[in-house]
């Protein structure tokens, strides 16, 4: 039997505005894409937008930055895949966690759909609904209380990205901490969930997940304060 391993210190919940939460989130969810061109572009802009933050949270995003400042594209996008698409405790797919690659995980993507069109968006079909930078654009430009429900149901699955990047020494784990601190205080419940899943890690029975369709692609990552 493996060690349990220790959890990171909880994130303190900050008091936020709508508009000061649908800026952090619309930056954590550029910020957390796939660092492509197109995203780096939008990196000066997100740069400049959460310097009307609270400070705490504002300096979460800037030591992102800095860290990465210096690395080059290429650099970038290898990093990238080595830290999300390489290991199960640091995917960006938050039912995963809970579901893994098994027949349930087909349900809760459902689940996912249903909410984003409950709130009047339609996800896109360039990434799953549960893709956590997708899932914060969504709550940026819908300003609807489910994009934050949805975010607040998947703690647990947030707060396993949170330890492994933690783990890693990743800088991505400051924009993680960035969109924890913009959620409600974990409870208990949570707590242990997580504390499971960071030691057992998600289940593991591979089926297709190609049910989905053809859905409208995302559009809303132009602009930080868009």
């Amino acid at each position: 039997m493996s060690p349990v391993k220790p959890l990171p210190e909880p994130v303190p919940p900050l008091e936020l505005t709508a508009d000061q939460r649908r800026i952090a989130h619309m930056a954590a969810s550029i910020l957390l894409d796939y660092p492509d061109e197109e995203r780096r572009s939008a990196w000066p802009a997100v740069a400049d937008a959460v310097s009307s933050l609270p400070v705490a949270l504002e300096q979460r995003f800037r030591r992102f930055l800095t860290e990465m400042a210096d690395a080059d594209a290429a650099a970038l996008e290898q990093n990238y895949v080595a830290t999300f698409d390489l290991k199960r405790k640091s995917a960006m797919y938050l039912t995963y966690y809970a579901a893994g690659d098994t027949r349930r995980r087909g349900m809760a993507l459902v689940r996912f759909i249903e909410a984003y069109r409950a709130a009047g968006w339609e996800p896109g079909d360039e990434e799953l609904p549960d893709y956590l930078p997708a899932v914060l654009e969504f709550s940026a430009a819908s300003a609807s209380p489910v994009a934050v429900d949805l975010l607040a149901a998947h703690r647990d699955g947030i707060e396993v990205l949170r330890a492994a990047l933690a783990g890693l020494q990743s800088p991505y784990v400051h924009l993680i901490e960035a969109v924890a601190a913009s959620l409600p205080e974990i409870d208990a419940a949570t707590r242990e969930r997580y504390l499971s899943l960071v030691n057992e890690g998600p289940p593991t029975e591979t089926v297709g997940l190609t049910f989905l369709g053809n859905l409208k692609p995302y559009s809303a990552r132009e602009e930080v304060g868009a």
